[in-house]
């Protein structure tokens, strides 16, 4: 049975609201949960007053575009993911964002841990609420549909969790 979200912290701007999501390498898991959840703010018109921003934890791959076989699962699911372009996690983020979200608990641990502002992705999942999103790196095709189940769900409950946030902090006025 679906339960509700986890209160969202404030926004820092009225109406506005600023989300980190955060994996190892920022080539799988985050770059999928970045398109999928523009994509879900667009639809829901909260694409003009949410930003979104992904990286990893390690540095191997900035610059890069995401893993291809992570493309290759979002375009077949009518995302665009051409855009992306590795970044590494920057330790001002928990101050600069309204909300850091990160896959796993190691990558909770490499961001410091949990607080107001940190948590798990998941903890917003309907189905499984605080579980991690596996890393699909080293598997198969199988891996990384699992992946875009999990964050396509949790996109959804996070963009109703924000439409309150928003409309909220901004006095009702978008």
């Amino acid at each position: 049975m679906p339960r509700t979200s986890p209160p969202l912290p404030p926004s820092r701007t009225p109406g506005r609201y600023r989300i980190a999501l955060v994996c190892l390498g920022n080539i799988c898991r985050s770059p999928m949960a970045h398109v999928v959840l523009e994509s879900r703010l667009a639809d829901a018109g909260l694409h003009d007053r949410v930003e979104v921003a992904s990286s990893g934890t390690g540095g191997w791959h900035v610059g890069n575009p995401m893993d291809s076989r992570a493309a290759a699962t979002l375009t077949a699911a009518a995302y665009d993911p051409t855009r992306h372009r590795a970044r590494q996690y920057d330790a001002t983020w928990p101050e600069a964002y309204d909300l850091v979200l990160v896959m796993d608990e190691a990558n909770l641990t490499d961001v410091g841990g949990r607080a107001d502002r940190v948590r798990l992705f998941r903890d917003f999942d309907p189905v499984d609420p605080g579980g991690e999103v596996p890393d699909p790196y080293y598997g198969g095709p199988d891996g990384f549909e699992e992946v875009l189940a999990m964050v396509e769900r949790t996109s959804d409950a996070i963009v109703t969790a924000l439409s309150g946030a928003v409309e909220a902090s901004s006095g009702g006025q978008a």
